[in-house]
């Protein structure tokens, strides 16, 4: 039977019983499993990025999270409704985001993620965008995971694009679960997707030589019930797949 293409995951670290601890949320980890692939939790500490971590790995995911990226990291002053950061988790991801994009090592980013790899191809974030004039409130609303996991608007899918050749269909409804969002694009960045008020909600690193995709809804919940999510899974373990054959063939080649 083929290896499962192993999958690094991006923890969050936060307090755990009073002690530093490295967490992902399950939903990620049970995903990733449902459709083929080995998850493996990665640890944020500030060094992260030494070594050769990447190089053992199919595929790199960046998952969402209730922190955000510092706004200093994109030159920004820190917004009120701006509170929740994770300066460990902030230091990996963008170390790793160029360094998977290089090896072209399948990368897909969630919310967080997606945020992530704006910022590190220069990019900016609104860090309320309920706040912005003509944004949308795209907040969850309080409510049980069922409700706040629910499509919640359409998007408008680019033709011709990479999300479009996963999925042909023009147009789809994606759930809402964040206040953040892409100000400024980053430099190298392809726009896959767009809210009705025209906030990005998908972008591709345009010169990855394999699968670099990032969205900004959780496509994680509930992926087969949802054909847009399905597809983007697909498509991430197919790359993953390919991925680790060609490094089973160079291992023993």
């Amino acid at each position: 039977m083929p290896s499962r293409p192993l999958v690094g995951v991006i923890a969050c670290r936060r307090e755990v019983e009073g002690h530093p601890a490295h967490v992902v949320t399950d939903k990620y980890l049970s995903a990733l499993r449902a459709y083929g692939m080995a998850p493996v939790v990665l640890p944020v500490w500030q060094d992260a990025a030494d070594g050769d971590l990447l190089g053992h790995l199919d595929g790199l995911l960046l998952t969402g999270s209730y922190s955000n990226v510092e706004p200093a990291r994109y030159g920004a002053e820190r917004a009120p409704e701006n509170t929740h950061d994770d300066p460990h988790r902030d230091a990996a991801a963008l170390a790793w985001i160029p360094t998977a994009v290089a090896r072209g090592l399948p990368l897909l980013g969630i919310c967080r993620g997606f945020q992530e790899i704006n910022v590190a191809y220069g990019g900016t974030l609104h860090q309320a965008v309920q706040n912005v004039p003509d944004l949308a409130d795209h907040r969850e609303p309080e409510a049980d995971y069922d409700t706040r996991y629910a499509p919640a608007h359409d998007i408008e899918i680019v033709p011709g694009g990479r999300l479009a050749a996963l999925h042909p269909e023009p147009h789809a409804r994606v759930n809402s679960l964040h206040q953040q969002g892409i100000d400024r694009l980053g430099g190298g960045l392809a726009v896959e997707a767009r809210a009705p008020d025209g906030l990005i909600e998908a972008v591709s690193v345009a010169a990855a030589p394999g699968f670099a995709l990032a969205v900004q809804w959780h496509p994680e919940w509930q992926p087969r019930e949802h054909p847009l999510y399905d597809a983007l899974f697909k498509g991430f373990a197919a790359a993953c797949r390919e991925h680790c054959g060609e490094r089973s063939l160079a291992l023993t080649s």
